[in-house]
């Protein structure tokens, strides 16, 4: 039996807030991790920095190399807005850097191999619901209360015209790997994305708590 006030059973606990964007994750996703660690175990460890930016994307459109990278011609309209403060990290991931590779989905076609690649129709804008924009990170996915959200899931596309993101596009948003299969009908599809964790981030948070406690158990030098 532990006796009260056992240290194994006391525990450092911190909760952090933040954007997955700001983690090299091509979306806007806020979220809260909660971290714990047994203070028995004297474990030195801080929330991984920030890699990317807002001012980063900002920079690199208004500059236009953002633009050359995707050959389109500068348009200093749509480029991102920013009061952040400046900064040298790499620039937010977009949309268009998520997706941009992936071939012209067509509606009721599974395009030819990649997987969960397939057009869905019936996409429209109203009230409340903007599509995604190409060239900024993409909304939060989300998994839907009453089935998938409105314009969290259509892409409003470079000819003005809008259309659903694929599943495919969607895992990508969560920076799955293009092997990742998924199952069930689409909407059950798209609530797994949306319930899950960007891997890129979650690989981020869980590789630095690992790296922390291998440190933690080498022997101490005298």
């Amino acid at each position: 039996m532990k006796k009260e006030g056992d240290p194994a059973e006391r525990y450092d606990v911190e909760a952090y807030i933040v954007n997955a964007a700001d983690y090299g994750v091509p979306q806007v996703r806020w979220r809260v991790f909660v971290v714990g660690v047994r203070r028995d175990q004297a474990l030195e460890w801080k929330f991984p920095d920030k890699t990317h930016s807002r001012y980063g994307l900002h920079r690199a459109q208004k500059e236009g190399t953002y633009w050359r990278q995707h050959s389109l011609k500068a348009d200093p309209t749509r480029v991102i807005p920013c009061s952040d403060k400046e900064d040298d990290l790499e620039r937010w991931l977009t949309l268009r850097d998520a997706i941009g590779d992936l071939p012209e989905p067509v509606e009721g076609v599974e395009a030819q191999g990649w997987l969960h690649h397939k057009g869905h129709p019936g996409a429209r804008i109203y009230m409340g619901h903007t599509p995604n924009d190409l060239d900024r990170p993409a909304k939060t996915v989300k998994a839907g209360v009453h089935g998938v959200p409105g314009g969290e899931s259509v892409l409003r596309q470079d000819d003005g015209s809008v259309r659903y993101l694929t599943v495919r596009e969607t895992a990508r948003i969560m920076t799955f790997p293009d092997t990742w299969q998924l199952h069930g009908p689409r909407g059950e599809q798209m609530r797994q994305l949306g319930n899950a964790v960007p891997v890129r981030l979650g690989r981020i948070v869980a590789d630095s708590i690992a790296e922390a406690l291998v440190k933690s158990a080498e022997p101490r030098s005298a």
